[in-house]
């Protein structure tokens, strides 16, 4: 370790201006704990460190009490992990007057460096800090967490932003129990906007008019060869790429890795079945796809069933020239679940389907009791287009004896009342916003 690199790099983070910051409905726990914020990359955890950095600022803490490194910066390349716990040594060197005060540590993507975790855990038993760290890996970080940091972190996952981020992103924030027809197409407008481009911070921002495409593929090559082909080592990049190509194309579908495998098998592509489950798994492990199961009372027959596959942003989809509206609504619909359930560890998200037929895109359960069910549908024009998605709610609620079911559209809402259960019909962006 170059300590005069070092130090450099240290002075350079106390003299800087902070970037602005439009808050987020992320709010970092309370907690004496490590705090662990993961999430696809690019979706905003370092601004969400940044907004707790001037939280601390506008409490009277200083910036001397702060440590910011990013593992991704080159100033910090050849650091070993028994060099992070050096760092604070220097940064004490520099500043001897905050040696008795309270420390806040700000790490992102320590996954970079091998058995960071041990140095970590060092600081954080050794000295009075507040750590947060970032990272875009679900499996690393979790699992470091889970072993070398047990007891000592908690977690918060970022996801792009929600529709009512949106709206603040685009100064059109809107306030609860106001809502004039001019409002009120001023939001369905961002709402189609939302649907159309999705929902990363840089893309909604504004400051890159005409780039959006460029910069989702910069996010997608950032995913595949970062996240991916270097922290896995794959070894054909070509059967990553047609997966992606599967998954996108598989948005609200069910998807079966065993039928793809005989079509990669089919078409002479020579990849074990055990790799092709793997590169799924690393997939979801970046936060770029999600995969939900149909719910069942058995936890092992929830577990062998097919998943019906999502993405980690709508935005995606417009690289593959794929315009599929009801399934785009669908995505953001499950994305909003998890964001509200992600908090609550006995609750989880899954589709249904009866052994008849009937199928409801999500129900929501806590402890498995299933206490809410969706049914996401573009439009509910026509007779029987109607019916159907109504006939499959009531079926799903019946299994489950709930007296209230959701249907969420694109633009439609209204009530339906059917032996004694209660059905809502919603526009999304009303769901979305809680109205």
């Amino acid at each position: 370790m170059n300590k005069e690199v070092i130090k450099e790099y240290i002075l350079n983070f106390q003299s800087r201006n902070l970037p602005k910051v439009v808050k987020r409905d992320i709010p970092l726990p309370n907690s004496p704990k490590i705090r662990a914020i993961i999430g696809a990359r690019r979706v905003g955890k370092t601004y969400l460190m940044y907004e707790k950095m001037q939280e601390l600022e506008s409490n009277g803490v200083g910036r001397r009490q702060m440590i910011y490194l990013n593992f991704e910066n080159p100033a910090l390349d050849d650091i070993s992990y028994r060099e992070i716990r050096e760092i604070i040594n220097v940064h004490w060197s520099l500043f001897p007057d905050v040696i008795d005060k309270k420390l806040y540590l700000f790490i992102d993507e320590p996954q970079v460096i091998d058995r960071w975790e041990r140095a970590v855990r060092g600081i954080y038993d050794e000295h009075d800090v507040a750590i947060f760290i970032t990272g875009s890996s679900s499996r690393l970080l979790s699992r470091e967490v889970a072993s070398s940091l047990r007891g000592r972190a908690i977690t918060t996952m970022v996801l792009t932003l929600s529709f009512k981020e949106f709206l603040r992103f685009k100064g059109r924030e809107w306030k609860k129990g106001l809502m004039d027809s001019k409002t009120r197409a001023v939001i369905e407008g961002c709402f189609d906007e939302y649907i159309k481009m999705g929902a990363y911070p840089e893309v909604v921002s504004g400051r890159l008019e005409g780039e959006e495409m460029r910069v989702l593929q910069d996010y997608l090559d950032l995913t595949l060869y970062r996240d991916l082909v270097e922290r896995y080592h794959i070894g054909s990049i070509h059967t990553m790429r047609i997966l992606i190509d599967a998954v996108v194309g598989s948005v609200g579908s069910e998807f079966s890795l065993h039928k793809y495998y005989q079509v990669l098998k089919a078409r002479g592509l020579k990849i074990g079945k055990a790799t092709l489950y793997e590169y799924f798994g690393y997939l979801l492990d970046a936060f770029f796809a999600f995969a939900v199961k149909r719910f069942s009372y058995s936890l092992r027959t929830e577990a062998l069933s097919l998943p019906k596959v999502y993405l980690g942003d709508v935005g995606f989809l417009n690289l593959y020239g794929i315009h599929r509206w009801d399934g785009r609504l669908e995505n953001i619909v499950y994305l909003e679940l998890l964001r509200r359930t992600y908090e609550k560890p006995h609750w989880k998200v899954n589709y249904w389907k009866s052994n008849n037929g009937y199928e409801v895109d999500f129900v929501v359960s806590e402890n498995r009791k299933v206490r809410y069910a969706y049914q996401v549908a573009l439009s509910l024009q026509g007779p029987k287009t109607k019916e159907r998605e109504i006939r499959a709610l009531l079926a799903c609620m019946r299994e489950f004896d709930l007296k209230e079911g959701t249907i969420i559209t694109r633009h439609e809402e209204g009530e339906e009342r059917v032996n004694g259960r209660e059905i809502h019909i919603l526009p999304a962006w009303k769901w979305l916003l809680g109205i």
